[in-house]
């Protein structure tokens, strides 16, 4: 699992993950996406088109992060699930509890609402 962080004006963090979102790949992340995406104490947006799979270890992750963005006061947007991810996210609810756009832009404009 690779992750890149890139810091976009506004201030705002873009996450990229490149691989399977598994227990293995949730293990190699977990610190790093924590930091990128709670830490630093700015709304973010996480890229998912690089995301092959998607496991109960790596919802686990995205879940946590996403409450600790919100604890922190800052917003939390997914976004560019492929499908197989997409499903998952359907069937387990989450597109209910978990702000999920469609597009990079759509994420963006999210986060100004």
């Amino acid at each position: 699992m690779q992750m890149e962080l890139i810091e976009l004006d506004g201030p705002v963090n873009l996450v990229r993950l490149d691989g399977r979102l598994d227990a293995p790949g949730a293990d190699t992340l977990g610190m790093r996406f924590t930091a990128a995406t709670v830490a630093q104490g700015r709304p973010v947006i996480v890229d998912l088109s690089g995301v092959s799979f998607i496991a109960s270890m790596g919802i686990r992750l995205l879940i946590s992060c996403a409450k600790g963005a919100h604890l922190k006061g800052h917003k939390f947007v997914l976004f560019g699930a492929q499908p197989f991810v997409q499903d998952v996210f359907e069937q387990a609810g989450l597109d209910q509890i978990l702000d999920i756009a469609a597009s990079e832009s759509e994420a963006l404009e999210r986060l100004s609402a």
